[in-house]
């Protein structure tokens, strides 16, 4: 799997989404729609669970990504993560990190790096 990062801090070697494109998986994405809709109170579509990853200039993307805030900065930024932004910790950012602290770690042990 990539070890490709998304602006946010997704691993995308982690991010099952990722993973069942990456493995053309349709049960998995059936999977991943099911838990998704009683997680988040919604009403996820297998065929949205398709990603190649926020930062890939070919493939799919994730439905909810083409509207992201963070992709959107972090592309007109010319940044490779959130980490990298002289504006790190934005209030864009926080919002999702507060619901993301995994991501958080990620973002933070890659500026500690820089």
């Amino acid at each position: 799997m990539s070890e490709m990062t998304a602006f946010c801090g997704v691993r995308c070697g982690n991010c099952l989404t990722y993973i069942a494109t990456k493995n053309d998986d349709d049960a998995k994405r059936k999977e991943i729609a099911d838990n998704w809709s009683k997680k988040f109170n919604g009403d996820f579509k297998p065929e949205q669970i398709n990603c190649a990853g926020c930062k890939s200039d070919s493939g799919p993307l994730f439905f909810y990504c083409s509207m992201c805030e963070i992709k959107t900065c972090g592309q007109k930024k010319g940044v490779e993560t959130c980490a990298h932004c002289d504006e790190y910790g934005c209030e864009t950012l926080e919002r999702f990190l507060g619901l993301s602290p995994e991501n958080r770690q990620m973002l933070e042990a890659l500026r500690k790096s820089l």
